[in-house]
């Protein structure tokens, strides 16, 4: 269920992100989904879903406020969209986890 409200939180928050924000917003987002990906990464390592794990990492990286990466608005927005899309699906193709993130 954690993982589901998490999941579902950072979509809302990339589609926000393509309309015109302030920029206190952008970086909102870049730290809420630094730690989002992160516990995502880690209920996945967890549930021996190594795969999962790895992208998670990755979008932490690519997503972290502190050294940023910088793509253009438009490409941000392509990069938002795909996030979101990857998080609301992969809440409903996968099993039900718990608050450890072991499958039920």
């Amino acid at each position: 269920m954690v993982i589901k409200i998490i999941k579902t939180i950072l979509a809302i928050l990339f589609f926000i992100c393509l309309a015109n924000m302030p920029y206190g917003y952008y970086q909102l987002v870049r730290f809420l989904a630094l730690i989002g990906f992160g516990l995502l990464a880690y209920y996945s390592n967890e549930s021996g879903n190594k795969i999962e794990a790895v992208i998670f990492v990755a979008l932490a990286i690519l997503f972290q406020p502190i050294i940023k990466i910088a793509l253009g608005r438009t490409l941000w927005n392509v990069v938002d969209v795909i996030a979101g899309i990857y998080l609301l699906i992969s809440i409903f193709l996968k099993p039900s986890n718990n608050i450890n993130g072991r499958k039920n």
